[in-house]
């Protein structure tokens, strides 16, 4: 039996790898509360300083600037280039997870750091508005208004507007595909949709949320708290949070979805991808197995994590036509444990 943070003992897993399931084992001793009991904003901040933990060691890049969006009601949007070369470059627009609640640029700076460094495409990451200062549908509208910037305002950062893909994990997975949606309508070219485990349905019904619904990274009442935050009940049939319910996905951009095996989001993820296939959209699935949510911020501890960057940036790379810049890896790979 296995004991989590929150002192409940639970089945194990047998789809783990040991590498998975030690990681999960050193989570439930850390001293620490689950994120699902705590205010808002101690969510917000303890997860922000635990969030480079598990990380591959950071990228050294050209180019890493901050700089701000302006969206639709006036406020500015906090974002974040990524480039390891001054040409002009196609653009990776990036949405960081988190449940529309956690999560921001910063925590997810390896991460972004890393599809840069090995696909050769720059990449924006965005700082849209989280709840529950800003409920449903302020997250989709800071994308989608990102996006539209980014298409029309990128040389002015020496990017290729032209040559544009979407990517994000879990809730940026969701943004990644409505925006894809949104873009079609807007006759706004995408290379790439580009998800790891996003959050593509408005309710838990899925035999997946049942399956791995306690002692993972991503538990039934984390969902239940993050959805809380964000959105009313009588909201979450709209498509905007639950892509599954878009009414047509076809003419959308190819995807490449990256799912973890021991998620309760996966069956979800692989309901979404038959949805674009059946719509004649051009499909990249791969699930990365004996793994949980959350698994492509454990480069230091999963090599899932590892090959799920690797996979991901060549993918972007043959969709945008970029080749990954001169660069030295990062420092190789630490052996002890955290």
């Amino acid at each position: 039996m296995a004991s989590t943070s929150t002192g409940m003992f639970l089945p194990e897993y047998p789809q783990l790898t040991p590498q998975m399931r030690s990681v999960l084992e050193r989570m439930a001793r850390a001293p620490y509360p689950p994120i699902h009991t705590l205010a808002p904003q101690e969510a917000k901040a303890n997860y922000e300083l635990g969030a480079g933990v598990l990380e591959v060691p950071k990228a050294q890049l050209e180019r890493v600037e901050d700089f701000v969006i302006a969206a639709r009601d006036g406020a500015t949007l906090g974002a974040r280039l990524y480039a390891n070369s001054r040409d002009t470059l196609p653009v990776l627009l990036y949405f960081h997870g988190g449940g529309f609640t956690i999560g921001s640029v910063a925590s997810h700076d390896i991460l972004c750091r890393e599809l840069c460094r090995l696909s050769g495409c720059a990449v924006v990451s965005l700082d849209y508005r989280l709840g529950p200062e800003f409920r449903f549908p302020t997250a989709v509208n800071d994308a989608w208004d990102a996006l539209q910037w980014i298409a029309s305002h990128g040389s002015e950062l020496g990017l290729d507007g032209t040559r544009l893909a979407l990517g994000g994990d879990s809730a940026g997975g969701t943004l990644t595909a409505v925006c894809a949606i949104l873009a079609r309508n807007a006759s706004i070219p995408i290379a790439l949709q580009l998800m790891f485990y996003p959050g593509c349905a408005g309710t838990q019904d899925a035999p997946s949320h049942s399956k791995f619904a306690h002692g993972l990274v991503l538990e039934r009442a984390h969902i239940d708290y993050f959805f809380s935050h964000y959105i009313a009940m009588d909201l979450r049939e709209d498509w905007r949070f639950a892509p599954l319910n878009a009414d047509d996905v076809e003419g959308v951009a190819p995807a490449w979805l990256g799912l973890a095996e021991c998620d309760p989001l996966v069956d979800d993820g692989l309901a979404y991808a038959d949805k674009l296939r059946a719509a004649g959209v051009a499909v990249d699935l791969e699930i990365y197995r004996g793994v949980t949510h959350e698994f492509i911020k454990m480069g230091r501890a999963l090599p899932q994590a590892r090959q799920a960057h690797a996979d991901a940036a060549s993918a972007l790379s043959n969709a945008l036509g970029c080749m990954p810049a001169p660069t030295s890896p990062p420092t190789s790979i630490p052996t002890n444990k955290p």
